[in-house]
């Protein structure tokens, strides 16, 4: 383990150490982070592939200690370098799509285009490649008994690791922080698109029992449909209807109560930034008005532990890249409190 005897948590961060300025490696850490430098499907604003570096240069800033675990960090907390030949096959993949995009967004034949035809075949196959990469980056790390974090990227980047966590936990739930319900079939004909993470996610990793989704206010007819036919393993907390019950006089604290009650004793979190108000998330790639205070989040998270449920693991996704990097601000801040989180709910 890192010698700490020499290390001042309420300095500066080092450049020269790792995540929050944290003095561990990969070895010495408990906790171990990978991010996923992947944007190939997103269907409105880039830059997510690169929020990672950001993220890492922001989490200087961020203050270690916290009230709900001061201590929660001297366990190790370790994010892995940034993988350049995903970013590099990211953008080429994102450039292909833009052209594909554009294409059928004017309501021209696919199978009148051979270029179009090749680009969506390689578009899909290079996603195929994302999720595996991604299955056997966290595969390796549960294996050694690590907690995992996965930094994306956009939200089709954390399908690997739930079929990593698959053959870890036999059952387990997500708890989905998100504007979007992502239920789309092959949304804009990509396979593994950003907006169909949980519908491959329900289709492919049968070990998902339950999804319970917060925040949900933009969707289509398709995926509603799809909700009320899977009212097994879908349970979905719309904004709209969160904001009714509370202009009604009803409390957070509720609502948050009868949130918890539809997950399973394991639980998953996938935070979609844009789950929160736009103005803690502006450069995200689909914003959209309404959502939550960070702060709500972090409360209903402290409820799911408090209920005696287990947070296995973490993905956070989404977080974009702006001019003074607010967003990496908002984002690395976030990151450090899911970080001490999921270490509380597997105590030593």
């Amino acid at each position: 383990m890192a010698d700490l005897a020499s290390f001042d948590p309420n300095s500066a961060g080092n450049p020269n150490n790792n995540i929050f300025g944290l003095p561990f490696t990969e070895e010495e850490s408990r906790l171990v982070i990978v991010p996923v430098p992947w944007e190939v499907t997103v269907s409105y604003g880039a830059g997510t592939a690169r929020a990672a570096d950001h993220i890492f240069k922001a989490a200087l800033q961020v203050d270690l200690f916290d009230l709900d675990g001061p201590d929660y960090w001297k366990q190790g907390y370790f994010m892995k370098e940034v993988d350049k030949k995903i970013l590099l096959k990211s953008d080429y993949l994102r450039k292909e799509a833009e052209l594909f995009i554009n294409y059928i967004c004017n309501g021209d034949d696919i199978e009148k285009n051979k270029f179009m035809c090749k680009s969506l075949k390689e578009i899909n196959e290079g996603s195929l490649m994302l999720n595996n990469w991604v299955y056997e980056q966290t595969s390796q790390l549960l294996q050694k008994n690590k907690l995992v974090v996965l930094l994306g990227g956009d939200h089709s980047t954390p399908l690997g690791f739930y079929k990593a966590l698959a053959e870890h936990h036999t059952d387990f739930g997500i708890l989905h922080i998100d504007a979007h319900c992502d239920l789309r079939k092959a949304y804009e004909c990509f396979k593994y698109s950003h907006a169909s993470i949980m519908y491959n996610t329900l289709e492919e990793v049968k070990a998902v029992s339950k999804i319970v989704q917060v925040g949900i206010r933009d969707y289509c007819q398709e995926e509603y449909e799809y909700i009320q036919a899977n009212p097994e393993r879908l349970s979905v907390f719309f904004d709209r209807d969160i904001k009714e019950r509370q202009y009604g006089g009803d409390s957070w604290h509720n609502i948050v109560n009868d949130i918890v009650a539809q997950l399973p004793q394991k639980v998953h979190l996938s935070f979609d930034i844009d789950g929160l108000d736009p103005k803690l998330c502006p450069n995200t790639g689909t914003p959209v008005q309404g959502g939550f205070e960070a702060e709500q989040i972090m409360y209903l998270i402290k409820k799911v532990l408090e209920s005696g449920r287990q947070l296995i693991s973490v993905d956070l996704v989404e977080v974009g890249v702006g001019e003074n990097d607010w967003d990496a601000n908002v984002g690395s801040r976030i990151l450090f409190r899911l970080c001490n989180f999921l270490v509380q709910s597997n105590p030593q």
